[in-house]
This record gives structure tokens, C-alpha cells and sequence, in this order.
């Protein structure tokens, strides 16, 4: 499956494909969720956002519960990305992220190794996921904030 056309749905309830949510920019895809205690990684994602989107870079903000930890309505989750952490970059709907019922998007990602090799189900919300328009990907598991060094060199040297 190439990941550009992979089907999804914005938070405003549009249909589109990943590589036109993206623009064919190099994306950092991570599994968003409002109440959980990495929420403030909001911030960090924000200022990746502005630095880099001049250059060929975006986030994508992919809402799940699949932790328990997502707001109910579309609309609320928007009104709290744009009010605590003045989210700019586009934003799915939510989805699962795990398990049978998997987001034929996370299907694919999840294929993907971290930085020790493992691959397989989202360990926890704020999971990343750097995605090249060429179908690489790199994978940095919850913890690693969106401004850790690792990140950041792989995405300046993506949009070079």
C-alpha cells in the first residue's frame, strides 16, 4: 500500500488522502490525544509547524481514544487544540491506532521500526511518526519530544 493513498477524513469531516492532507510534504504524523499527560507535546509540535512548514514539512495531528484519553466530538477536540495550544497544522479525524479495527494508516506506519528496531502497535498517545513523500518513515516512540534532537535532524535533512 503506498501511504499517499491512504483514504482518511479531516477533523472537519472531509474526505481526502493522505498525500493531499500533506501536500507531498514531509510529515510528522502523531497520535493525538487532549487529556492525556503528554498533551503539553501540543506546544513543541506547534513551533515544529511554523519553523519548518516553509520548507516542505507539516504535522499531522491524528486524534484516538484508543487510550482513553480523547475528547468526545470533533469539534471539541478542535476547539481545545486552537484554544490551549493554538494548533495550526491539519488534523484527522479520531481513529484507532491499534488492533483489528486500525486506521488503514496505522496499519501501515506501525510496520515501521523504532529506534531499536521494533516495530508493531502504538506503545501510547504521541507516538510519531516522520513520514518522507518517498514512503520512508521513521518512527520515535511517545517519549521522545517533538524537539529531541533526532527528530529534528531528520526532518531538516528530509526538507534540505
Amino acid at each position: 500500500m503506498i501511504l499517499s493513498d491512504v483514504e482518511v477524513t479531516t477533523l472537519q469531516g472531509a474526505k481526502t488522502t493522505f498525500g493531499q492532507l500533506t501536500g507531498g510534504k514531509v510529515a510528522l504524523v502523531v497520535n493525538v490525544a487532549s487529556r492525556c499527560g503528554l498533551a503539553p507535546q501540543y506546544e513543541q509540535l506547534e513551533e515544529l509547524q511554523r519553523t519548518y512548514a516553509d520548507r516542505g514539512f507539516t504535522v499531522v495531528g491524528v486524534p484516538s481514544n484508543q487510550f482513553l484519553q480523547e475528547l468526545g466530538s470533533a469539534k471539541a477536540i478542535a476547539d481545545y487544540c486552537s484554544a490551549t495550544w493554538g494548533v495550526s497544522f491539519p488534523m484527522t479525524e479520531k481513529v484507532k491506532v491499534n488492533g483489528r479495527h486500525a486506521h488503514p494508516l496505522y496499519q501501515e506506519l506501525t510496520k515501521a521500526p523504532d529506534a531499536a528496531g521494533k516495530a508493531g502497535k502504538v506503545q501510547w498517545n504521541f507516538e510519531k511518526f516522520l513520514v518522507h513523500p518517498d514512503g520512508r518513515v521513521k518512527r520515535f516512540r511517545p517519549k521522545v519530544v517533538p524537539d529531541a534532537p533526532e527528530i529534528v535532524q531528520s526532518i531538516e535533512e528530509w526538507t534540505a
